[in-house]
């Protein structure tokens, strides 16, 4: 399966991000028992994060996306990639 990258940056103060966090890390779980080898991590300066992950195509990549509990809550503005993996 091919592998994704969703970048995203944080639009919310951090109080509020932090309400969705839970939800999200619950979520990426979800995505881990199916099979989608999901990852999530913020970046040390703070301010924004990303998330990898393996999709069968860029619509169900984008239809992942769109159920992540950051997205649906506005809590990032992201961009979606599909990584071509070109050494293992």
């Amino acid at each position: 399966m091919p592998w994704f990258v969703k970048i995203e940056e944080g639009t919310l103060e951090k109080p509020a991000f932090d309400r969705h966090v839970p939800a999200h890390l619950a979520y990426v779980q979800n995505l881990i028992a199916k099979g989608h080898q999901a990852r999530t991590g913020y970046w040390a300066q703070r301010g924004g994060g990303m998330m990898i992950f393996q999709a069968s195509s860029m619509e169900e990549a984008q239809a992942i996306v769109a159920k992540d509990p950051l997205v649906k809550n506005g809590c990032v503005k992201y961009k979606l990639y599909q990584w071509c993996v070109v050494g293992e």
